[in-house]
């Protein structure tokens, strides 16, 4: 039986990327439960160090939890394309380097391709709720599409602008938000949360 938060309560982002809590803040804002950031509260970053997803998003939901007292969620996510066995994956991040800069890791994705004419790609979103005591439940969202170059829009962040959804015609960086929201790998995941652990 999953554990649920209630309305008027709180909860921890155990994240740091603006990007992310800004996109998280607005799926749980309408449920009327207050969220705060790890970053707010000076919680340090964990060291993430799984080999999946949900590992380092377990990671960060326990340290946020275990350090702050109250429940937490966070979010591993991260652009996987097909020609690169599903690189940059867990290390999407890392690709941009200690300046986050994306537009550089955006090129070398392309620049790894080269050729290969084959430009499936997916977003993955592991969401992890835990609690004080260790209790901890997962959830995976997915969308795929196609990597594009070059890149398009300035909304989103992180490898938006260089995917397009499977039946759309604009990237992640040319969506409105309320149009990523409605089908992004993350609000995806955030279903899941919602109709386990939402009270």
């Amino acid at each position: 039986m999953a554990r649920k938060l209630t309305s008027g309560g709180k909860l921890v982002l155990a994240s740091h990327n603006k990007g992310k809590l800004r996109e998280i803040e607005a799926l749980v804002r309408p449920h009327g439960i207050e969220v705060v950031s790890a970053g707010a509260l000076g919680l340090p970053e964990p060291e993430e160090n799984a080999p999946d997803f949900a590992g380092n998003a377990r990671i960060k939901a326990l340290a946020a939890a275990t350090a702050s007292g109250l429940p937490a969620l966070s979010d591993d996510s991260g652009f996987c394309v097909a020609a690169l066995g599903g690189d940059p994956g867990v290390y999407s991040a890392r690709w941009a380097g200690p300046s986050k800069d994306f537009t550089g890791a955006m090129a070398e994705v392309n620049r790894k391709i080269g050729a290969d004419p084959d430009r499936r790609a997916w977003f993955i979103a592991a969401l992890c709720l835990a609690w004080p005591d260790g209790h901890t439940e997962t959830f995976i969202g997915r969308i795929d599409g196609t990597a594009v170059w070059p890149p398009r829009g300035d909304k989103g962040f992180g490898y938006d602008p260089m995917f397009v959804p499977a039946g759309a015609t604009a990237t992640f960086g040319e969506m409105d938000p309320d149009a990523k929201h409605a089908v992004s790998h993350r609000a995806r995941a955030f279903a899941q949360v919602l109709a386990s652990c939402f009270g």
